[in-house]
């Protein structure tokens, strides 16, 4: 770091987490959940998912496509720029979690573990005691996925990351599936998979090969999960770049959105209302897409469950600090950093999603 960055580092460090949490003292609203089950002596921890929008350092890495993201890249990526969107990233984080940050923040298009250790170890979420999970991926853009956790919430006792072949395309590259097994403080075993999946460029028809491919390599895994304990608590999350009714969620996963039928489907997609009534966490053109999705298994719906979930748990944080006005279409549109190479100093071109599990007493 030069001396250069070192002051703006220090500046953004000690200005911003107390301008940005000051800012935000009245967007910290009460989640509606439906809890008629719910004991006065039950707890409560949250799961969420954000892609943040090419979260890059400042540094070239020769090794990957990350040349847009430099001081004399297209972008004119620069620290400022970068540090201010550290402390973006944590105020949503603090913010989906009500001041209490969710115990697990499964995040994409982050570049490597060192911008995650900025993440946790040089903005406010310092304060929350996060560890990460996280590997290089073999993606072209040299994007990943990562796992945020709390570490007096959860333990990890495994992890492994998926790499995803095409045998009819030796050159295809896109990111691994992040699969971690740990237990939560109350020694219940959860069961995380965090996926990003190949984009719709080119066409959703056309590329949707590519996530059919994903898709089934998940649900060799999920399936090899289940057939050792088929109670397991299981949960998917990430940017599937496909809605809940496209066939690589609904027919390869079989992740179905129906409560009336959640017994016959190990799988429940906590969003499949959402695409069915027109919202979502991307909007493309006029229209929300909802590819940003919690799939948990149907053991969190159980009667004498230990981890519960409502089947209306999934939730978009889709507060008006997030959003801007959508100068081509009605209604607003995520607050994102770039519109092409234009700098709009804003969060993510997606919304987050979360969910709120009950711990039974």
């Amino acid at each position: 770091m030069t001396i250069f960055q070192s002051i703006i580092f220090r500046y953004m460090i000690f200005i911003f987490p107390i301008s940005f949490l000051l800012s935000g003292c009245n967007v910290f609203k009460p989640v509606n959940s439906q809890k008629s089950f719910i004991d006065t002596k039950d707890e409560f921890i949250k799961i969420m998912f954000y892609n943040v929008e090419n979260l890059f350092d400042t540094i070239n890495n020769p090794a990957t496509n990350d040349e847009d993201f430099l001081p004399e890249g297209n972008y004119r990526w620069n620290s400022f720029r970068y540090y201010d969107k550290l402390q973006k990233i944590s105020k949503v984080i603090i913010a989906v979690g009500e001041w209490n940050a969710p115990a697990l923040a499964g995040l994409c298009e982050i570049e490597n573990r060192e911008v995650m250790e900025d993440l946790i170890y040089k903005t406010p979420l310092k304060t929350f005691k996060y560890d990460i999970i996280h590997k290089e991926s073999p993606d072209y853009r040299g994007i990943d996925v990562a796992l945020l956790y709390r570490k007096n919430y959860f333990k990890p006792i495994y992890y492994n990351f998926f790499s995803v072949s095409k045998e009819s395309d030796t050159n295809f590259r896109t990111r691994d599936i992040l699969y971690a097994k740990g237990v939560i403080k109350t020694n219940d075993t959860l069961h995380i998979f965090v996926n990003h999946w190949p984009s719709r460029r080119g066409g959703s028809s056309q590329s949707e090969i590519n996530r059919m491919l994903v898709a089934n390599l998940l649900k060799q895994k999920i399936d090899s999960v289940i057939k050792t304990n088929p109670l397991a608590y299981i949960v998917i999350m990430g940017d599937f770049n496909d809605e809940p009714s496209d066939k690589s969620i609904s027919e390869i996963l079989r992740a179905n959105g129906d409560s009336l039928k959640i017994n016959e489907f190990l799988l429940y997609n906590l969003f499949h209302y959402s695409e069915k009534s027109g919202s979502g966490t991307y909007k493309y053109q006029h229209e929300w897409n909802q590819i940003d999705q919690i799939i948990v298994s149907n053991s969190f719906f159980k009667q004498n469950c230990k981890l519960c979930l409502n089947y209306n748990s999934g939730k978009i944080f889709k507060e008006d600090w997030l959003l801007i006005d959508d100068d081509k279409y009605p209604d607003k549109k995520p607050w994102r950093a770039y519109n092409g190479p234009a700098y709009n100093g804003g969060f993510s071109d997606h919304l987050p999603v979360y969910m709120e599990i009950i711990i039974k007493k």
